[in-house]
């Protein structure tokens, strides 16, 4: 709006600028002119020099042989100019003398500036009252994009892996549709539907594709673009997109990370008039007040639904809460289809396969997953994406890169070797444990070494007998380490173990009830919520006795698994060196190929491909060890 205005004022300035310039042309003429006295005048008629004359007012102007132009003024009540004139066979024109046009030439000529000041000062008047949306007092309307959805709709098509969430939503695509098959059966439709879920699992694309099966007006608006420095803003923005939405009813508003304005009302500064609290009241009352909104869906988008008002959730608001989860495998190997429809594909790619090779991905983690696969095809010059691709685009998203290019001594490579190997070893050894997917000594991320293991199936908790395997292989590092080097000789490379599995341990102690000395009792730490560096819920508190014997049964399930990775590598030490020793030759070794090196069969490896091929995929996010100090890896499942 504001670039159409501005390019309407610049056309009428381009026009009235083009139209003084004719002015100023028309009155002075391009043919050469002098002005003579009028005894000059006669005596150039008498030598006949002059052909042709105009007579207007009292002036005259002459055409002279030569194709000049002189203008005489004739005298008081002139009775013989004419005369002269047909004596010496000159033709004669007489006009009209145009008084009225000189003065309004001269009018616009003098008032042309003031009529362009004026001009101006109108446009910014505009402006500021909000003539434009974008205006310097426009601020208080709503930032709410209206989409039609001509160009990139989305369906429930383009929407996998959530089918109980397309379901309830299902309601308000037949509402939108056709309201007379609820409203005959006194059925109301729900005002506001409420998308919970983890980030990326695709809360904004099921919102556009409700807008795009209904086939309806979707004004979309974060909850942060509410909530401006002056108090009022917000509120008045909301109004305004409300108005903006009867305008268009039926139609959706959808309001992004909404936890930005509905928290809960008393947590903040200023006695409840601070302007998000402002926002959030004038909401509530457009949801659900006096006034009916009829044909208008709300629906809103968070990953925060414990700090949201009680009030934006009670029926008649957000009474309907979808939940948005990270798929499952079924889930996953639709949203691998769904984002390859547009890469080339060679006859070797499984989505399946990929599907169980990454339990616990997100919709936004698989269309990555597919985008490195594409760009690690294209920068190997291949026409087509094959599983190779698929593979190693897992390893990067789940292990980070490949540092190939640091150099590290032998001495390091040995210890990364022999610590990994620790690992691996443990985790074949341990009585619950996901099988191992791939050991490898190449640096990646921050790590210089990792050992990955992908469960055969998505889980969704974990036993006791699985908790206390999981601190033996955290802690087979570390105890590889001692065993080989000596403990004078043991690195700060088990810092990332450590940290993991005093976290594991912590909770299996203070959340789970693993404890017979301090019983099922939820010791856990609630920090509670923080606003402007003020605790707004008091965290739990146990007396020194008890944070004592926290602390002792922590150390004991660390210490108990450590010396299980003790045993066991002490039993397996054959194993555990067969194993360090391939890791030194080969450097990254998949699970299959483990078991293959431990029974003498050494691993097959194409003379073309130095990288070995991945084993076949199990499923589940990994758990990476670092040998470089404290690593952000996955954390473990459950802890």
């Amino acid at each position: 709006m504001q670039m159409r205005n501005l390019a309407i004022w610049a056309l009428v300035f381009v026009l009235l600028l083009a139209l003084f310039q004719l002015l100023q042309n028309s009155s002075d003429p391009a043919t050469p002119s002098s002005e003579v006295t009028y005894s000059q005048f006669l005596n150039r008629v008498e030598r006949d020099e002059i052909s042709q004359a105009t007579i207007q007012g009292d002036t005259i102007r002459a055409q002279t042989a030569t194709g000049q132009t002189i203008i005489a003024t004739l005298p008081p009540q002139d009775n013989d100019t004419v005369r002269i004139l047909r004596e010496n066979d000159v033709d004669i024109r007489v006009q009209e003398e145009n008084q009225d046009g000189n003065f309004l030439v001269t009018m616009l000529i003098n008032w042309f500036p003031f009529l362009l000041l004026i001009g101006v000062w109108i446009f910014f008047m505009r402006q500021m009252q909000g003539g434009g949306r974008g205006g310097a007092m426009g601020f208080g309307k709503s930032k709410a994009r209206l989409l039609t959805e001509h160009h990139g709709r989305k369906t429930f098509d383009d929407v996998a892996g959530v089918d109980e969430a397309k379901d309830e939503l299902q309601e308000v695509v037949e509402y939108l549709k056709d309201p007379s098959k609820f409203q005959r059966l006194g059925g109301k439709i729900p005002k506001g539907a409420l998308l919970v879920g983890p980030p990326g699992t695709g809360k904004t694309l099921l919102a556009r594709a409700v807008a795009g099966e209904a086939n309806v007006p979707f004004f979309t608006i974060s909850g942060s673009d509410f909530v401006e420095m002056f108090v009022g803003v917000g509120a008045s923005r909301v109004r305004d997109m409300f108005e903006q939405a009867k305008k268009n009813a039926p139609c959706i508003i959808f309001i992004d990370e909404i936890d930005a304005v509905g928290r809960s009302r008393g947590a903040g500064l200023g006695g409840g008039n601070d302007e998000r609290e402002q926002t959030l009241n004038q909401l509530l009352v457009e949801m659900d007040g006096f006034e009916s909104n009829e044909g208008i869906i709300l629906i809103a988008a968070t990953n925060r639904p414990d700090v949201l008002d009680p009030a934006l959730l009670r029926p008649g608001r957000f009474d309907r809460q979808v939940v948005v989860p990270n798929p499952d495998i079924t889930g996953r190997e639709k949203i691998v289809k769904v984002h390859m429809r547009d890469v080339p594909l060679a006859s070797d790619v499984d989505p399946k396969v990929i599907a169980r090779g990454t339990p616990g991905f997100s919709g936004a983690d698989l269309a990555n997953l597919v985008n490195e696969a594409a760009l690690l095809a294209a920068r190997r010059n291949k026409r087509l994406v094959s599983m190779q691709e698929f593979e190693d685009a897992k390893d990067k998203v789940m292990m980070g890169p490949e540092r190939r290019s640091m150099v590290m001594s032998e001495k390091e490579k040995q210890l990364t070797a022999y610590h990994e190997s620790g690992h691996a070893i443990v985790a074949l050894n341990v009585p619950a444990a996901d099988p191992v997917h791939k050991a490898t000594i190449i640096p990646r991320g921050r790590a210089l070494g990792m050992v990955m293991q992908l469960p055969e199936g998505d889980k969704m908790s974990m036993t006791h007998e699985e908790m206390t395997s999981r601190l033996a292989i955290m802690m087979g590092g570390r105890v590889a380490e001692e065993m080989k080097f000596g403990k004078e000789k043991v690195t700060s490379g088990a810092a990332s173990d450590i940290q993991q599995a005093t976290r594991l341990a912590k909770a299996m102690v203070t959340q789970w009830g693993f404890s017979d000395e301090l019983g099922p009792i939820d010791y856990a730490d609630n920090q509670g919520e923080v606003f402007l560096g003020q605790q707004l819920v008091q965290s739990k508190s146990v007396s020194g006795t008890t944070a004592r014997k926290i602390e002792e049964e922590v150390r004991g399930l660390v210490q108990a698994g450590m010396d299980e990775a003790r045993r066991i590598l002490t039993e397996k030490r054959k194993d555990w060196e067969t194993l360090s020793e391939g890791l030194l030759e080969y450097e990254t070794l998949s699970g299959a190929e483990i078991i293959d090196l431990l029974n003498g069969k050494p691993p097959s490896r194409p003379e073309d491909d130095p990288t070995p091929p991945p084993s076949a995929p199990t499923s589940a996010v990994p758990t990476t060890d670092a040998d470089e100090g404290p690593e952000t890896g996955p954390e473990p499942q459950g802890a």
